[in-house]
């Protein structure tokens, strides 16, 4: 095979990437236009404006494209942020933050179960949308379900859980910000309280840096913690359905928090020179707003209207708890004190 047989081949294999990308990349710019010129976060433009042009997922060509934006260029986004925060930042957290952040992840589990049987759903739906509320939304979600028994409810239980976690997460990217700030709090403690709250990766992103870096980076470090329990949390529900079908791998890390935490130490171990780190933090910010832009795209204000009434209090009710025990948590324990 010739050089332009390569050439032509790898042009049709990422041809169909092109106007999804090409539309997210646009809504990203025009956003960061918007934040420069009036003030305002990139991030927050960058969701709004992007739902406009949900109506491009439904005619086709732009989805494959949106979806990889939306996770593939996000969790890159998201491990290139490691340029920009050591293990002295990490670190500055404190031992009761892990602590902290483990005992809000068991409670919002158990609630779910308590949840559950309250409104008449089953162990596995309890499972599910726990760990997506505890850990990491449609990710814990997707990999939870991987490793239980399934039934004739499960694909529907996944399908819907996801669509309820990404609405709830959308919906506290802008509302947790102002109700946090509502308290009083500095930068660096709303990101503390974003990052144990809020359920995906995404939503934890754009709500943190809408408000600073400061609170930003706070709010990336304490999820991607929440990320790092999921092997534990799969390793424990498979010994604990050991002879009931279970099955499935348990994941290592995430590639993505992987690469944040070689950055990360890199960072700190040696002194990164301005023109190395500069652009790297550069493209990280770009790519996580073209990924909200495209987060935006994918959000359908009828499927969230859609939302079932019967199994949406499940993830309500276990929202709502994880917001109130965390900031209780944080006022008691002042992990950042």
């Amino acid at each position: 095979m010739t050089i332009v047989d390569r050439a032509r081949e790898t042009q049709a294999t990422l041809a169909p990437y092109f106007p999804g990308l090409i539309l997210c990349v646009t809504i990203a710019a025009a956003a960061s236009f918007l934040s420069e010129h009036y003030g305002g976060p990139a991030l927050l433009f960058a969701l709004l404006i992007g739902m406009a042009f949900n109506f491009l997922m439904e005619e086709g060509k732009a989805k494959i494209g949106v979806e990889f934006a939306s996770k593939f260029v996000l969790r890159l986004g998201v491990g290139l942020l490691g340029i920009r925060i050591t293990m002295q930042d990490i670190a500055a957290f404190g031992w009761r933050t892990p602590v902290i952040v483990a005992g809000l992840m068991a409670l919002t589990l158990g609630a779910g179960f308590v949840a559950a049987r309250l409104f008449g759903r089953q162990w596995r739906f309890a499972l599910m949308t726990g760990g997506a509320v505890a850990i990491c939304g449609a990710s814990a979600t997707l990999a939870i379900a991987a490793v239980i028994p399934h039934n004739d409810k499960t694909e529907r239980n996944v399908l819907f859980t996801v669509v309820a976690v990404t609405t709830l997460s959308t919906a506290a990217m802008i509302a947790y910000p102002v109700i946090f700030g509502a308290l009083g709090l500095e930068d660096r403690e709303i990101g503390f309280l974003i990052g144990a709250t809020i359920h995906d990766v995404a939503q934890v992103v754009g709500a943190g840096y809408s408000i600073s870096d400061v609170a930003g980076d706070a709010a990336t470090v304490v999820k991607l913690l929440r990320v790092a329990f999921l092997p534990v949390v799969l390793m424990v529900i498979v010994l604990a359905l050991r002879g009931q079908g279970a099955g499935g791998k348990v994941p290592l890390l995430p590639w993505f928090m992987v690469l944040f935490i070689a950055l990360s130490v890199t960072g700190s171990a040696f002194s990164v020179p301005a023109a190395i780190s500069g652009p790297i933090e550069l493209v990280s910010r770009a790519m996580l707003v073209t990924a909200i832009a495209a987060l935006g795209v994918k959000t359908s204000l009828k499927a969230m209207l859609a939302v079932g009434s019967g199994h949406i209090w499940v993830v309500v009710f276990e929202t709502l708890l994880l917001l109130v025990a965390a900031i209780v948590a944080f006022e008691i324990f002042q992990p950042l004190g």
